[in-house]
């Protein structure tokens, strides 16, 4: 080749190794000494049409083909390129020179239909019990004696520069190298692979007789030695006959590095993304630089790294990989500099390095231009509009729905989980609570772009495909709890227009339901619906009744459901319990017709669960507790009842579940415990005269119990215990004789903060209402 043109006589194969950046600079050489007529790349040829999009401006690696069956979007299949992939290289000078590049792989019209039909998408057979699948660069590491693929290729090509006289030199090692390892292990396990390469021979055949100026071919490795064999057309087109096909759309989509990372489309996957990124873009002493960078992400955490360590940690580097006879320093040298000079030995800031750097977090990007189906046009739009950028990395975001840019942000991100599409994800937020306020935890996944296209087929906008999820999944709902699940949903996501069918559907399951545990399930999320329905200036009249009839039926059905349960139902039935309590708290709030009345029926429901022997104990103990905390039951009422339950005659199992229900279930029970020492008394005198054969049954119960509680008070209600019965015998004077507590209320402390209650509660406040709230929690 002294004019510096491909042979004509044959192609110039460049096997790679995908997401390689060796073979990235070696593919840049080798196409800069050859000059071919054409460019051949493995990959779908259904992408030749956008092979153009690459040279725009808005194109930004790591990005990915996506194709996806017409039919059926979910069938989808994804070929990812980063910047420093070999075949993203081999693009980007095609176009650079106006030279024609084209894909040559299998098509996935075969691809996605044999990924339908049980087939392993040219990732083996799996019913060739025979065939030994390899991965070559493990063999021929293996070979040259190492233990770690990563590492051999790193000094096997990473590690060795590319000058203009030797450009073509790695790929005709890597073909002798392969071509050995396939005359040991023939197909290696990939039975798919015969078929694929017949149909790269025959595209090959096609552009050779087409370009005058020779042909050059990108290709992973393993492929050269069965693209340079002689083979017949008539051979070739006798294994691509008959294959499955489906209909096919592709587009470019954003990547991440954090995917290149796993085993998808162009062979395995890479461990060091943000490593191989860093070689690759390196013009000069990739060590200094890279061990640079992540000084500086250390001082960004406020870590102390100085220059001074930086210079130590190269030194180190270099030493090590002398001492492990490597021509230059690896990551994993780099890695063990960095853990021992910056990070002091600590594996915990050396994480955030991998993360960060090792992996990343980079996101690509792709132009406005790329083939999308409607329903991703109208998501970038409102992306565009609400100013919310995906990004790779894990982000949280607070609302504040009272805005309308904020308000607007967060019915997209509930349209688009009901749609599927899992951009956003609900937290609870730590700046504070209330129906105003939102928060949720982001991050943009590639795989979300099928989700979208999935969607599509509900229609052309976000809206509107979400309004005809919901309707269709309201119809095809059987739960009463999904469909009120649905409801408040769809007030979340502003979807006013699915309203009328799911309040249709909801009626008509409420209607029809008489489990008592499936109606309890369903009234919580109602009644938020009705909240969520104020803030958003939702009509929610329709609501309000289908809520007061649900209740009425619950408390109709409560008390016979709760009778003669074992253990576990009786756990369940208690968390009904409390969320309809915490309903129907809700419910004397809103605007629902008969709410008070509601409220009532509810602590007549409670006190009849209290007093039927036949209620399991954990009921009967949370049922107090309740009406306790409503101050509807007084304290001593509710001693005398603890009293009654833990006396002799009750048996040890079911007077500690009476225990757990009333102080237990995170309802803040070890503080009422701390403020009445009366409580504690009983517990401490029943607990002490337990038998003993029935006190290991009680305590895994009771332990349960007070390990939720928070340190604090786990250490108060110890050290009142520890003071012995003559601090906490029960009765109002064991309580006067205990440090810190007074037979009553201390109404002259509780004034001093009367005039702090008075800024909280505003100039309208009742001083009287809030002596009596000091005196419930003080007393």
């Amino acid at each position: 080749m002294s004019d510096g043109k491909a042979e004509a006589g044959g192609p110039l194969l460049l096997g790679v190794r995908h997401h390689g950046p060796g073979s990235a600079r070696a593919v840049r050489a080798a196409l800069e000494e050859a000059r071919p007529g054409v460019v051949l790349i493995e990959g779908p040829p259904e992408a030749d049409p956008l092979v153009a999009l690459a040279a725009e401006e808005g194109m930004r690696p790591p990005v990915a083909l996506l194709a996806h069956a017409v039919d059926e979007p979910g069938r989808s299949a994804f070929w990812p390129l980063a910047e420093f992939s070999p075949e993203w290289v081999a693009i980007r000078w095609a176009l650079e020179h106006g030279v024609p590049a084209r894909f040559i792989d299998l098509p996935a019209a075969h691809t996605l239909a044999r990924t339908a039909d049980g087939g392993d998408d040219g990732e083996g057979d799996p019913s060739a019990e025979d065939d030994v699948r390899i991965d070559p660069l493990a063999a021929l590491a293996d070979a040259a004696g190492y233990d770690d693929a990563e590492r051999w290729w790193e000094d096997a090509v990473e590690h060795r520069g590319t000058g203009r006289g030797d450009a073509l030199a790695p790929f005709t090692v890597l073909e002798e190298a392969m071509t050995a390892l396939r005359e040991e292990y023939g197909g290696g396990g990939h039975r798919q692979d015969l078929v694929r390469e017949a149909h790269m021979r025959l595209r090959i055949r096609a552009a050779r007789r087409e370009s005058a100026d020779g042909v050059a071919v990108v290709c992973g490795a393993w492929h050269v030695p069965a693209l340079r064999r002689t083979a017949t057309v008539a051979a070739d087109r006798a294994l691509l006959k008959g294959l499955p096909k489906v209909r096919t759309d592709m587009t470019w989509v954003p990547w991440t590095h954090r995917r290149l990372s796993r085993t998808s489309g162009y062979g395995a996957g890479i461990d060091s993304p943000g490593w191989y990124g860093h070689l690759f873009a390196a013009p000069d002493r990739p060590v200094e630089r890279w061990l640079t960078r992540v000084a500086g992400l250390l001082r960004a955490e406020d870590r102390t790294v100085s220059s001074a360590h930086v210079i130590e940690a190269v030194r180190l580097a270099e030493t090590l990989a002398t001492m492990r006879g490597r021509p230059l320093p690896g990551l994993s040298e780099t890695t063990d500099a960095v853990r021992a000079v910056m990070c002091e030995g600590s594996d915990v800031p050396l994480a955030l390095v991998h993360d960060r750097l090792v992996v990343g977090d980079v996101l690509g990007e792709v132009p406005a231009t790329a083939p999308a189906v409607p329903l991703q046009r109208d998501l970038a739009r409102l992306q565009r509009r609400l100013r919310l950028k995906p990004e790779a990395a894990q982000r949280e975001l607070e609302l504040d729905l009272r805005k309308e840019t904020d308000a607007g942000r967060g019915e997209l991100l509930h349209r688009l989980r009901l749609l599927g599409v899992g951009w956003g994800e609900p937290v609870v937020s730590r700046g504070g609570t209330g129906t105003f306020r939102e928060t949720w935890r982001l991050s943009w996944e590639p795989e979300l772009s099928v989700r979208v296209a999935e969607a599509g087929v509900w229609g052309t906008t976000v809206a509107a495909a979400a309004t005809a999820r919901a309707e269709a999944d309201a119809i095809a709902a059987r739960d009463l709890a999904d469909v009120t699940g649905l409801a408040e949903h769809c007030l979340l996501a502003g979807l006013s227009e699915a309203l009328p069918t799911v309040m249709r559907v909801l009626a008509d399951r409420a209607a029809l339901a008489t489990d008592v545990g499936h109606l309890a399930r369903a009234l919580p999320a109602l009644v938020r619906s009705l909240r969520y329905g104020d803030v958003r200036g939702t009509d929610t009249a329709a609501l309000a009744e289908v809520a007061a009839g649900l209740a009425e039926r619950v408390f109709v059905g409560l008390p016979p459901a709760c009778a003669a349960l074992d253990a576990d139902a009786a756990e369940e039935m208690r968390r009904h319990v409390d969320a309809v309590h915490g309903a129907v708290g809700l419910l004397g709030d809103a605007p629902a017709p008969g709410h008070g009345r509601l409220r009532a029926r509810w602590q007549s429901v409670l006190r009849t669960l209290s007093a039927r022997d036949t209620v399991p104990g954990v009921i009967r103990g949370r049922s107090v507790r309740l009406l306790l905390d409503d101050g509807e039951l007084a304290q001593e009422e509710a001693a005398r009842l603890m009293g009654l339950v833990l006396s002799p005659g009750t048996p040890p199992a079911d007077a500690a579940a009476w225990i757990e229900g009333f102080v237990g279930g995170g309802s803040g029970g070890g503080l009422l415990l701390v403020h009445d020492e009366r409580l504690l008394a009983l517990v401490d005198a029943w607990l002490t005269g337990v038998p003993a054969e029935a006190f290991t049954d009680v305590l895994p119960l009771l332990r349960r119990t007070f390990s939720a509680y928070e340190p604090g008070v786990r250490r108060t209600l110890g050290e009142l215990v520890r003071r012995g019965p003559g601090a906490h015998g029960g009765g109002a004077a064991a309580v006067s004789g205990a440090p810190g507590f007074a037979p009553g209320p201390d109404t002259e402390r509780a004034d001093a903060v009367l005039p702090v209650l008075r800024l909280l509660l505003g100039p309208d406040g009742d001083d009287g209402a809030a002596r009596d709230g000091l005196a419930r929690v003080t007393g």
